[in-house]
């Protein structure tokens, strides 16, 4: 536990301080983890309408490709993880010098791995029903590339690295033959009755999971049928149909989020790290206090316009896909990123218009204790059910409009995330990793 640096008003502060833009945008976006989503949800049920429904599509994952507001949701935490290490591990080099920084570095990158397998239920279930990559794997995986080569080279040789990863991943996926299966059960279960077992397709009927578990017959059958596959071919880019799926098959252990394949598996983990490397970028315009801070809103946001349209026209040859991260998604999540640390840093750093953002202060400067608590209790929204589910529900779905009970809800428990995080921050309670 540490006490917070005192936020300085603007973005010519010393570099040891810290950006309160910078804290209110990573709790801007734990806001919609955590579930601001239910609020649209519902708003939508009550109002249906084609703006209502709009908005409520953005907050669901695009399918697989494609691109929707939510699908901007993890990596702008993963670039806000880079915009920070700038400022921490710049502060540690000049006082304790690069070694320091590099144990901290691996502390905390450790440790974050630590809690992600805890989030993801740790050692509840046997082997091999654990999850070894997921969501804070990837953030600590990412922080941990990112660290280690902003503490060795220089902002040119990082460039240079994240445009070898961008293109080398694209190269990789697009030229590397691969078996010509697609590693879904709907598509398995056709392949086996095609063949003619019926037996083997009513495998792949089964709800569990066969990644998590032991010796199943599921798996060993898609294992039989992937590697029984001659075929080859390059270029594909489908769900359980390309590169970075295939190696997460043949070489992740233990429990796969998409059942043979998970979104946050080995290969996707590369570009992820570049995600971060933007963050990094970022951060160093904004330490720099050469130039000034109005300027500093006009890169943010050119380079991120840059990096949307970059990134739409890549699609047309490598798409937009969350789920194997590909080059062109980080190019686009990444410039929308950029444009929204813009308009933040503007906003409450240069114009120094803070009053509306302190909620997400508070949510920013403990984003991994509100994370961890939202999973332990279930979600807030289940904890909000218990002050105003069952009759209060009901009254507000008969008296208000339909679906106003949920919203209800949803507001219940936003309230109690934030009641949460003002309460730590107002002790100086923050879980630093």
């Amino acid at each position: 536990m540490t006490t917070p640096t005192q936020t300085q008003p603007t973005g010519n502060a010393p570099a040891s301080q810290r950006l309160m833009s910078v804290d209110a945008l990573r709790g801007f976006d734990m806001f919609w983890i955590i579930g601001a989503d239910s609020l649209v949800y519902a708003l939508s049920r009550m109002s249906p309408s084609r703006p209502t429904n709009f908005l409520a599509d953005q907050l669901e994952h695009a399918e697989w490709e494609g691109f929707h507001f939510y699908d901007m949701i993890f990596p702008l935490f993963v670039f806000i993880v880079g915009v920070s290490l700038v400022f921490s591990l710049t502060k540690t080099i000049q006082q304790a010098g690069r070694a320091e920084a590099l144990k901290r570095v691996f502390r905390r990158s450790i440790l974050l791995f630590a809690v992600a397998i805890f989030y993801s239920g740790g050692f509840t279930s046997p082997w091999p029903d654990i999850r070894l990559m997921g969501v804070l794997n990837r953030i600590a995986l990412a922080y941990f590339c990112a660290g280690l080569l902003f503490c060795f080279l220089k902002p040119r040789m990082l460039v240079a690295i994240a445009v070898a990863i961008l293109v080398g991943y694209w190269g990789l996926l697009a030229y590397t033959p691969i078996r010509d299966i697609q590693l879904t059960k709907s598509n398995l279960a056709q392949l086996a009755e095609k063949a003619g077992d019926t037996k083997t397709a009513a495998l792949f009927a089964e709800e569990r999971n066969p990644s998590a578990v032991k010796d199943s017959p599921a798996w060993a059958a898609a294992e039989k049928m992937f590697y029984a596959t001659t075929n080859r071919v390059t270029g594909k880019f489908g769900p359980g149909l390309n590169l970075a799926n295939h190696i997460d098959f043949e070489y992740l252990p233990a429990r796969k989020y998409d059942t043979f394949y998970d979104p946050e598996g080995f290969l996707s983990t590369l570009p992820a790290v570049v995600t971060c490397l933007l963050g990094v970028f970022a951060g160093l315009l904004l330490r720099n206090q050469g130039v000034p801070d109005q300027r500093k809103v006009v890169y943010l946001i050119a380079f991120g316009i840059s990096g949307v349209v970059l990134g739409w026209l890549w699609n047309g040859q490598f798409p937009v896909i969350k789920k194997i991260w590909t080059s062109s998604y980080v190019l686009v999540a990444g410039g929308y990123s950029a444009i929204l640390l813009g308009v933040f840093y503007l906003i409450v750093d240069v114009w120094q218009a803070r009053a509306w953002c302190q909620p997400f202060v508070w949510m920013g400067m403990n984003s991994i204790t509100i994370y961890l608590a939202s999973n332990m209790l279930g979600g807030f929204r289940k904890l909000a059910a218990r002050l105003a589910g069952g009759d209060v529900r009901i009254f507000f779905d008969a008296h208000v409009a339909k679906g106003a009970g949920d919203m209800a809800i949803s507001i219940v428990g936003l309230l109690l995330a934030f009641w949460l995080v003002h309460f730590l921050y107002k002790r100086k309670i923050f879980l630093r990793l």
